[in-house]
C-alpha cells in the first residue's frame, strides 16, 4: 500500500525540484528519500519562501508520487545531496490556513513541532484533502 509523506522544504528549493523532476529531503540527506518507496505521494509544505528568510508563506506548494526507488547522489561541487525522480502533478499551492480546520495533521496540540523533522507520514486522508485542494 502507499503511503503520504510530507517534507518540509523553503519555496524556491521546492521550484528547483520541479524544474529538475527530482526530490530532495533535509539538505539532500539520503535516510528520509529510503524511508519512500514507489508509488508513494510526496507533498511539500513550504514555511517559507526562501530558506533563512521567514514571510509567513505556510503554504502546501507541490505533490508528486515516486516511479521507482532509485535513490542517486548529485554532485554540485562542494554539496552532493541524494536525490530521487519524482513525478509532479499540475497544482496549485495551497495555504495551511486554507485547509488546517481539515486535517489530521493539524488537529493536536503542538502539531507544528514534528514540522520540524523535515519528513513526516501523513494519514490517507490528510493526503486526499492536500491533493484536491491543490487540484482545484
Amino acid at each position: 500500500m502507499s503511503r503520504g509523506w510530507l517534507g518540509v522544504v523553503s519555496a524556491q528549493h521546492v521550484q528547483r525540484g520541479i524544474d529538475l523532476g527530482i526530490a530532495q529531503i533535509n539538505h539532500g540527506q539520503r535516510a528520509p528519500l529510503a524511508r519512500m518507496k514507489a508509488g508513494d505521494t510526496l507533498i511539500y509544505y513550504s514555511p517559507t519562501t526562501v530558506r533563512g528568510e521567514p514571510d509567513g508563506l505556510k503554504s502546501f506548494t507541490a505533490i508528486g508520487t515516486f516511479p521507482d526507488d532509485i535513490i542517486w547522489q548529485a554532485d554540485e561541487g562542494d554539496f552532493r545531496p541524494f536525490r530521487r525522480r519524482i513525478d509532479y502533478e499540475v497544482g496549485s499551492p495551497v495555504t495551511l490556513d486554507e485547509l488546517r480546520p481539515h486535517l489530521d495533521l493539524t488537529a493536536g496540540a503542538n502539531w507544528g513541532y514534528r514540522l520540524r523533522l523535515g519528513l513526516i507520514e501523513l494519514v490517507p486522508g490528510d493526503v486526499a484533502i492536500i491533493r484536491e485542494a491543490m487540484r482545484a
